[in-house]
């Protein structure tokens, strides 16, 4: 496991901290370990290019990583799989190994999305499909087939803060799909508790993911959620 946090794994004989800039020590690790595959996992966050501990590689790559960069998160996750294929690596999907945290087409909750919900669902979507390739946006939110708010790049849950109100409860909807264009073998929209719980502080019914391109994760306790706060989760 290489891993971009310095504590985490820090306990694991198999684990090893880098920096995204040390493409060299990378490189070397996985070819060290005969890795022909890796994948991606947790949220990867734009760097400070100019606080990056670089190496050899990483001061040849860098300049490659800091163009892509201007085009978006997406952008950047798509220049290191070409590195990484250059080095005859492969990128494979992050839940290859465990596609149960993905969910399928269909209802999870016991409330299901009325005519309403579905216009909104609908809205969010179109809006979504709209937005440019290299855009870092993966949610929207809609109420009453009005566009709440865009997910810009500080993330959903700052987004969903900005959308509580006052006047409307249990009416709109929360709606995560990939970027458009996106390489889905990484950062996929991810939704657990926190984010149902979010939801229902900022007065929206509901959810909405695309089938098999998302990260559910705590499945039984988010469903169990959404009943008891009469809440759905519905994907498409």
């Amino acid at each position: 496991m290489i891993y971009l946090s310095q504590k985490k794994f820090k306990k694991d004989k198999k684990s090893y901290p880098v920096s995204i800039g040390q493409f060299g020590k990378i490189i070397n690790i996985l070819k060290k370990n005969n890795c022909k595959k890796v994948l991606f996992a947790g949220k990867v966050l734009k760097p400070n290019f100019s606080k990056l501990k670089l190496d050899l590689k990483g001061i040849y790559y860098i300049p490659r990583i800091i163009k892509a960069s201007k085009l978006g998160d997406a952008a950047i996750l798509k220049e290191i799989i070409k590195i990484l294929n250059q080095q005859k690596i492969t990128t494979v999907s992050s839940i290859s190994f465990n596609p149960e945290l993905s969910l399928r087409k269909g209802n999870y909750s016991k409330v299901k999305p009325n005519n309403e919900d579905k216009k909104d669902i609908t809205k969010a979507i179109t809006t979504l499909n709209k937005l440019g390739k290299y855009n870092f946006s993966q949610g929207t939110v809609v109420r009453n087939k009005k566009v709440v708010a865009i997910e810009s790049s500080v993330g959903t849950e700052r987004m969903l803060k900005k959308c509580k109100s006052k006047k409307f409860r249990n009416t709109g909807v929360l709606v995560k799909f990939p970027k458009k264009k996106q390489d889905l073998r990484v950062d996929l929209p991810t939704i657990g508790l926190k984010t149902l719980k979010q939801c229902k502080v900022a007065g929206l019914k509901g959810i909405a993911l695309k089938s098999k391109q998302n990260v559910f994760l705590d499945k039984s306790k988010c469903v169990n959620f959404a009943n008891k706060n009469k809440m759905f989760i519905t994907v498409k």
